[in-house]
């Protein structure tokens, strides 16, 4: 089965910061795509300032930018915990919603484990990683699709999820505040989260330690919409005392941030 575009992205960075370069060639053969697939993945992590480009190839950036990648590697072994805390609140025979962001999708190797879920999704790739799971039924919603996120959206999306109820729905955000709760940089992926929050039984957020007092451009909802939240490091302790009074729940990975940190740290 191959691999979604983030998720290869993510493979990429990975030998990239263990070798300290990687070239086009060798990176199609070892993850099944063409040369001109790499190409454009070499580009966008270059744009996105974790590779350098250079002939035939990349590398990691110079020694005053190693921080990016560094960062990079960092948050995504925050969401393979987060995703892995998450999971483990899914029990056998509930109704889910997971959305399409890269956090959620680290949640997939334990879901498989479960039986009896129904999964409802807006993403391609989380159809297509459950669709070989005989106990798993995938209610995929449709939408106007868009490629880059392999994602549906738009109106025909939040009608579809108006008509569902019951389930407990697990999404991301790209910033938080106390005041306003909920934000996401993108007003698609906004619109279509008030519909999921609004219909859900209960919402649990999954946000690593970054997203904290991090508002960005488009509301998704208050706190009053969320019981859980999953997080790689503990909250600092205004936070708790502001979740506790809402009545939102933390599932911190704390110590076990720690010890995956450090092992990133030690592939430098």
């Amino acid at each position: 089965m191959s691999l979604s575009t983030s998720t290869r992205r993510d493979e990429i960075l990975h030998r990239a910061l263990a070798r300290g370069h990687v070239d086009v060639r060798g990176l199609a053969a070892e993850l099944g795509v063409s040369e001109a697939t790499v190409r454009r993945d070499l580009r966008a992590l270059s744009e996105a300032g974790h590779l350098e480009l250079v002939y035939g190839g990349a590398t990691l950036p110079k020694a005053a930018d190693v921080s990016l990648a560094s960062r990079a590697l960092r948050n995504m072994e925050a969401k393979r915990l987060i995703g892995m805390l998450a999971g483990e609140l899914v029990r056998d025979h509930e109704m889910l919603y997971v959305d399409g962001g890269t956090t959620c999708f680290e949640m997939r190797h334990l879901l498989k484990r479960r039986r009896g879920l129904s999964v409802i999704v807006n993403s391609w790739r989380w159809a297509v990683e459950l669709s070989g799971v005989d106990s798993c039924s995938v209610i995929l919603i449709g939408g106007h699709y868009r490629h880059e996120r392999e994602d549906c959206v738009g109106p025909l999306a939040a009608q579809s999820i108006d008509q569902l109820r019951g389930y407990v729905a697990f999404i991301s955000a790209d910033g938080l505040d106390t005041d306003f709760g909920l934000w996401s940089n993108d007003i698609e992926t906004a619109y279509l989260y008030q519909h999921v929050v609004r219909n859900a039984r209960e919402t649990v957020l999954l946000v690593d330690h970054s997203k904290f007092t991090s508002p960005s451009l488009f509301r998704i909802c208050g706190w009053e919409c969320v019981s859980r939240l999953v997080t790689d490091r503990d909250p600092a302790p205004q936070w708790r005392e502001f979740l506790e009074e809402r009545g939102v729940s933390v599932v911190s990975g704390g110590e076990l941030y720690a010890e995956h940190a450090g092992l990133a740290q030690g592939t430098e």
